[in-house]
Parts: structure tokens; sequence; C-alpha cells
């Protein structure tokens, strides 16, 4: 279970996490270009972690081989960075976490690049303005479903679909803990949003259908019909006051 932050030092300490997750997406995501390979992105992640005296939060982690994940096209998330040349027109889904101070920080974007197909780039905006709109309905004593049924209201509302598999969840000590925080699902459900909650929000949205299929190497999730989907991902605080976006660059 997520165990809610108790003190100014532990939020300050999942603050430093959370910044260190943003810039380093930042900066991955400026070197997405045409020629790049994901690779090279991987080793762009581990040196700009390591040199915030921080580490990889997903290297290691269940046995995933990497610092960062790289998901392009019809790959939904967990695409294992190595030979493949980025190349125009590719959607480029980045997923980092970082683990410093004991806590995790946890963060993901989409890139289109030189990406000119409308129905693409709506499904990018669509994800964007889902994420945009969940953490809006972010608030202490509210429900954990009013954020999911969010998500999936303005997928729906653009003619998309959302992922139902894998969901976002809490985190902070652990890079995965509970309450998972699905994409889809009824309003005024679920558990009672509480001041120190930290979740990692991230809508998974497809152009096509919803279904996914796990590829053999037991890692990258791909879209079953082929069609391009879309990943953004914040890690938020809930506040007595409100909602504090912790990976904002």
């Amino acid at each position: 279970m997520n165990i809610p932050l108790k003190s100014a030092a532990e939020l300050d300490a999942m603050r430093a996490s959370c910044r260190m997750t943003a810039e380093v997406l930042r900066q991955v995501a400026e070197a997405v270009q045409p020629g790049v390979t994901t690779g090279e992105l991987d080793a762009l992640t581990r040196r700009l972690i390591e040199g915030m005296k921080a580490k990889p939060s997903f290297l290691g982690y269940h046995g995933y081989p990497a610092a960062i994940c790289i998901s392009i096209n019809d790959e939904v998330i967990h695409g294992i960075p190595g030979r493949r040349v980025i190349l125009p027109g590719d959607v480029v889904s980045l997923d980092v976490g970082v683990l410093y101070r004991g806590f995790h920080g946890d963060s993901a974007t989409t890139v289109m690049v030189g990406v000119t197909d409308p129905d693409v780039i709506r499904l990018v905006e669509t994800t964007r303005r889902a994420l945009a709109a969940a953490i809006a309905a972010v608030r202490p004593g509210g429900r954990l479903s009013d954020v999911s049924h969010t998500v999936e209201s303005v997928a729906k509302a653009s003619g998309c679909s959302v992922v139902r598999e894998f969901v976002g969840h809490g985190v902070g000590r652990h890079l995965h803990e509970e309450p998972q925080v699905p994409n889809y699902g009824l309003p005024g459900r679920g558990p009672v949003l509480k001041p120190g909650m930290t979740l990692a929000i991230e809508p998974m949205v497809n152009l096509g259908g919803p279904e996914v299929v796990v590829l053999d190497d037991k890692w990258t999730v791909v879209t079953r019909d082929g069609k391009p989907s879309a990943h953004f991902e914040h890690t938020v605080a809930v506040l007595e006051e409100g909602v504090e976006v912790l990976t904002l660059a």
C-alpha cells in the first residue's frame, strides 16, 4: 500500500527524486531524433542519473535490463532499448524512474518525430489532455476512480481507447505500490484520496482498440491491432490544499 508522506522532510525527498526524474526525461526527450538508436538513449539516461548521484529505478527491476523504457509506434509500454533506429514518423514513448534518498520518481512522455498523420497527432494530444484532466480530478477526500473515469472520458471523446491490462500506481518508497490507478471505470468509487498519498497517473491510450499483447521478450507490450499508442505520466502528491505535480520539468 502507498505509505503516505508523514513529514516535510519526506515530501522534500520525494520532490527531489521527482525533479531529477523530470530533468532526465526532458533531456532524453530532446535527444530523440531520426538516426538515434534506443540504446543510445538508454546510455544517455544512465549517464544523467549517475551524474545526479542517484539510481535508475527501472534497471534490474524484476530483471528489466535497461534504465528507461522506450516504446515506439504500436509498442505501448516496457519497450527494451537496443539497436533500433528512430525514424521520421515514429511515435516514441519514454518512461523513466529515479531513486534518490529512498524515494522513487516516475514519469513518461511521448515524442512525435516528424509526425504529420492527423490521427496520430490526435492520439498524442488526447493522451496529453487525459493526463492533465486526470490530475485536475485529484483532490483530498475525492475518490480514486474519479481520476480513472476522467482519463477514459477524455480518450473516448476523441475516438481513442484506453489500455486496461496495465495501470498507474502508488509510488514512493517502492516503485510500484498500491493502490492501482486504472485509466477506466465509474466515478465515485475506490479508495479515498488522502493528504500524503503519492501516485503515478499514467494514461496509456490507443488509436485503435484497447487490446494488447506482451511480446516474447516478456516485457514489450504492443497493441493487438498494430495501431499506434501514446503514454504520458506524472507523479503527483495529494496535499491538504489539493494536488502537486512533482515531476514537472
